[in-house]
């Protein structure tokens, strides 16, 4: 089991952390904020933009180098701890055991045979983050008053994750240390490995992507310092590039869509377990597609079927995935 105690490190690279003054940072998150704002590139001028924006970025991780919040030990060692939280709080945990896949990563393996239209997995309520539980935590009060966070809830549910995670008492904290330290989203490419995919068509959505993330880290960067309802988030000390990197990052490959709890309307989630599923395309004899059946209040995963329903009626179909079983 990993140590639940926390070091203040630098996730990439090592020496000691530069000493930065408030003015000096501010400055240079004004630079990046305005740089980011400013209208779209001509033709063939994206690039540029993109060493420019990255430039600034790189001076600012600089500067903040040995800020950046991790948790002791590897994120194996702390699975256990997982699955004892979970089973606690009314998870079903009997029937598979997280496992490393090699190329896929971790994931659930199955240690019995599951059956078509077999519960196999039931996950509470209370063990999801999510946009709801966001505006009941300590970010409510600049959620009340912030229009992104509003309007966006993969942000709002980003730095949900970083409040959390800053919190040694969180109730997820169990959950978190389990996520991955680093992703392989755009945002930690190298720039030597964007510049290799300028001849294809992904490329417009890596720049997008980067430009986009980092116009948020200094609009927030700005926001945690500065505004009032923000004086009790505990971020306002340690808010490095590389976190929100992080907590996007986790946010975009994790995120799920499930029914409110009245069934209203859908909103995003992040869903302890159900996340350590693999994905794949298309069906074989070993997988079959998942969907989500919500009753009361918890999350079924349910086999062969392509609806989402909330109690016992049935909703637009929001997403349907499929997980590997090994």
């Amino acid at each position: 089991m990993g140590k639940k105690s926390r070091v203040k490190t630098q996730k990439s690279g090592t020496g000691a952390t530069a000493t930065v003054s408030p003015k000096e940072m501010l400055n240079l998150i004004s630079e990046l904020l305005q740089k980011c704002s400013s209208p779209p590139p001509g033709p063939g001028k994206e690039w540029e933009e993109y060493v420019q924006i990255r430039s600034l970025v790189e001076k600012i991780r600089k500067k903040q180098k040995g800020l950046s919040v991790v948790f002791d030990g590897k994120r194996d060692d702390y699975f256990p701890e997982l699955i004892k939280w979970a089973t606690e709080n009314g998870a079903s945990t009997e029937g598979f055991e997280i496992a490393n896949f090699e190329e896929e990563g971790f994931g659930l393996k199955a240690t019995r045979e599951i059956k078509a239209e077999e519960l196999f997995l039931w996950v509470p309520r209370k063990l999801l983050m999510t946009v709801e539980s966001a505006k009941n935590s300590v970010l409510g009060s600049l959620y009340s008053q912030d229009r992104i966070l509003q309007a966006m809830g993969n942000i709002t549910l980003a730095f949900h994750l970083l409040c959390e995670r800053a919190n040694p008492n969180s109730f997820w904290l169990p959950y978190i240390q389990t996520l991955p330290s680093e992703y392989d989203t755009p945002l930690y490419f190298e720039e030597d490995e964007v510049q290799y995919l300028q001849s294809t068509q992904a490329i417009h959505d890596v720049f997008s992507q980067y430009k986009n993330t980092a116009r948020q880290y200094a609009y927030f960067y700005k926001v945690i310092q500065t505004h009032p309802n923000a004086s009790k988030l505990p971020l306002k000390d340690s808010f490095t590039y590389d976190d929100y990197r992080w907590a996007v990052s986790s946010v975009m490959t994790r995120q799920n869509q499930i029914p409110t709890e009245d069934g209203s309307r859908v909103t995003l989630a992040l869903i302890p377990l159900w996340d350590m599923c693999n994905h794949t395309n298309g069906l074989t004899s070993l997988n079959s597609l998942l969907t989500w059946t919500f009753v009361f209040d918890g999350l079924k995963m349910v086999h062969n079927t392509g609806q989402i329903c909330s109690e016992n009626r049935k909703q637009t179909l929001m997403e349907i995935a499929s997980c590997s079983y090994h």
